[in-house]
């Protein structure tokens, strides 16, 4: 039997630690369709697993590239957000920490891969036309905030 990616990421005996990134592009966030589960076909932020060694930022970055093939500025952390799903005997199926970062694009025109279906750059007030990840717009709107008292402040 070959295990794929996801085996690893099932019934975790703990919480799995991610990071996301939202990037801004002058008044735009960029969202990335997820291609694949958990969350098949949401729009969500580019990101995931930090691993053994890395620093979160050092993840974000990584994570960024590895997914769109983009790069951002100075990076500020956000919050946090939980992911946990159940199964039907209420046993926790997944559960994700992930670590959000505020950023602006610095260069990179995005690329597609098996784990992102559609890249999107999108006005901040536009996201609630679509179908997100659950508290995806509340991160948005916390990072943005964020990152527009960085550009006052700077």
């Amino acid at each position: 039997m070959t295990q794929t990616k996801e085996d690893g990421r099932l019934y975790p005996a703990y919480p799995l630690l991610a990071v996301s990134i939202a990037l801004f592009r002058d008044d735009e966030v960029l969202l990335v369709k997820r291609a694949r589960p958990p969350l098949e076909n949401l729009f969500s932020l580019p990101g995931g697993l930090v691993e053994c060694g890395e620093l979160l930022e050092e993840a974000a970055r990584r994570e960024l590239w590895e997914e769109v093939e983009m790069k951002a500025g100075p990076l500020t952390f956000n919050r946090h957000v939980e992911m946990i799903e159940h199964d039907t005997e209420a046993r926790v199926k997944r559960h994700f920490v992930i670590a959000n970062f505020a950023g602006a694009w610095v260069s990179g025109s995005g690329r597609m891969n098996e784990e992102v279906g559609e890249i999107l750059w999108t006005p901040t007030e536009a996201i609630s036309n679509l179908p997100l990840t659950p508290r995806l717009a509340y991160v948005i709107e916390s990072a943005k905030a964020l990152s527009a008292g960085q550009t006052r402040g700077s």
